[in-house]
């Protein structure tokens, strides 16, 4: 009975605390903003394209004004932050020149047509030379494409090393590096930080899963070679960091597979309604049903392929975890007699059949149709459909006509989509693996060294999952409509950074005692924008 009169008591002198305005409503006193025991007073963020605010495929200045470094260290000001300074680039176009020249693969950035929703590059120049030191130093030390052992690497910022092949450099990086000899981790600690976010690990991954798998960019060993293993790499940051007492706020690695990139590309892309694709199917159905009977000639199961009039169709893949059955194919094709009659159908002569045998037994001999279990990124939707000009150029040096050629070259329809363009579950598993392993690491690395931890694995996954409501409307996972990723589909849209900071921020509150979630300090997602218009330039 004490307890509980006490309680009405608690209540009471809350309620009397409160002020009534005039029409009589309770007036809830605001909470005062405290830092707790963290130390904002110079605050320095490192990391990848994550940290630098990259978005629609570009690094642009309206995307790293809304950074989660950008927005956090706004936070921070009002709790005795300094001042923070970022490598701006010099419009909205994005992109990068070398030597005043363009680079393709370094934007402009992407937009899309509000009434088409067709996704296109700005038409702009950009005006950002990457050989022009940009001054600093900078606060955000976020490049765009750095691994963990990048950090770490002192010729990352050398202009020199863009020359060599593959380039040793980053240009990110070389415009805003202190001396062509200084590494981000030492840019870093050349500012004394008393504060600083670390968010560093994805592309030890991403890279990997966004090349399907091909082996050009391959995921960061776990131990060794010194120097690059993520284990040994990834303790030497957090030591270093933490060297001189400064405390911070980290991330983990999110599961790279559940990003739009992944995911909206459908496995079974080619539809019935499309015209010129429909018109395709009873030519295709023959082709495939020769190759079907040979797979059941020799036993094999799971490689059929057929295509339907009235669903939507799987594309072709080339697996390369399937046995190569590409002589046997070839073997079976040349011991039928009836193989020199069905190539007749499409003008070639008899004598041309063990040529052809040997070209079907090369395109098909690890081909399958995809299944759910298979991700597309998202750059063959731009592919899928179209002649592999490259390829037609081969069949037609062997004795092909153009026509034909072409008609065996059709991406993901006759020609099995390449490596580069498709994540197998087997290539899915060891991202996952990876993902897991790294994170493992971050996690235990971070909770020995007594530092705030952001799990961003869980968040993307829970975007991916269910969504996160905001008011009056749900973020998701999905490209263009979801909301929070830009259109890139790898990277955060500026809501959905504006999300990361509250993240950051909860993670902060909850190691040094800091209040911004509870004081009202959180960003509301709806005052930033989904996307950018090409005008903005």
């Amino acid at each position: 009975m004490k307890t509980k009169y006490l309680w009405i008591l608690m209540v009471l002198i809350g309620l009397t605390a409160c002020e009534n305005d005039d029409e009589g409503n309770v007036i809830v006193p605001e909470v005062e903003l405290t830092a707790g025991s963290a130390d904002f007073t110079n605050y320095v963020s490192i990391g990848n394209s994550l940290t630098a605010g990259f978005m629609d495929n570009a690094l642009f200045q309206a995307g790293q004004t809304t950074s989660i470094p950008n927005l956090l260290a706004q936070k921070f000001s009002l709790v005795g932050g300094g001042a923070f300074t970022q490598p701006l680039m010099n419009d909205n176009v994005g992109g990068l020149l070398f030597g005043g020249v363009p680079n393709p693969a370094f934007g402009p950035r992407l937009f899309i047509n509000p009434l088409t929703l067709a996704i296109g590059a700005v038409d702009g120049v950009p005006t950002t030379e990457v050989f022009a030191p940009s001054g600093g130093p900078y606060n955000n030390l976020g490049v765009p494409g750095a691994k963990s052992f990048h950090l770490l690497f002192d010729g990352y910022g050398n202009p020199g090393n863009l020359a060599l092949d593959p380039p040793e450099a980053n240009p990110y990086y070389v415009r805003m590096a202190s001396a062509p000899n200084a590494t981000i981790l030492g840019d870093a600690l050349a500012q004394a930080p008393t504060f600083f976010s670390l968010w560093i690990g994805n592309n030890d991954v991403l890279g990997y899963a966004t090349t399907g798998g091909d082996g050009s960019n391959e995921i960061t060993p776990s131990d060794g070679p010194p120097g690059i293993g993520f284990n040994e790499t990834y303790a030497a940051i957090i030591a270093t960091l933490t060297s001189t007492g400064a405390q911070g706020v980290v991330a983990n690695i999110p599961d790279v597979t559940a990003l739009p990139f992944f995911t909206a590309v459908p496995y079974d892309a080619l539809d019935p309604s499309n015209e010129d694709f429909a018109d395709q199917i009873p030519l295709l159905n023959t082709i495939y049903g020769a190759l079907n009977d040979v797979y059941a000639v020799l036993q094999v199961t799971g490689r059929d392929v057929s295509f339907s009039d009235d669903n939507p169709n799987p594309v072709v893949i080339k697996d390369e975890s399937l046995q190569d059955l590409s002589a046997q194919i070839a073997a079976v094709l040349n011991m039928s007699p009836d193989f020199p009659a069905f190539i007749g159908q499409f003008g070639l002569p008899p004598a041309a059949a063990p040529l052809v045998a040997n070209l079907l037994g090369i395109t098909y001999g690890q081909a399958r149709q995809a299944t759910e279990n298979d991700l597309l990124v998202l750059t063959s939707s731009s592919v899928i459909g179209t002649v592999n000009s490259e390829n037609a150029a081969f069949l037609q040096s062997a004795g092909l006509p153009a026509e034909l050629a072409a008609q065996f070259s059709a991406e993901g329809v006759s020609l099995p989509l390449g490596d580069k363009w498709v994540l197998l579950p087997s290539e899915q598993l060891e991202v996952k693996t990876a993902t897991d392993n790294f994170n493992g690491v971050i996690q235990s690395t971070v909770q020995a060294a007594g530092l705030a931890f952001v799990d961003a694995n869980s968040f993307l996954n829970e975007l991916a999952d269910s969504g996160l409501s905001f008011g009056d409307f749900t973020l998701t996972a999905d490209l263009v409509l979801g909301g929070a990723f830009s259109l890139d589909g790898v990277h955060p849209n500026s809501r959905g950074y504006s999300v990361g900071a509250n993240a950051f921020m909860r993670a902060i509150d909850a190691t040094y005692g800091s209040n911004f979630e509870e004081s009202g300090n959180f960003y509301d997602p709806g005052d930033f924008p989904t996307n950018y218009p090409e005008s903005l330039q």
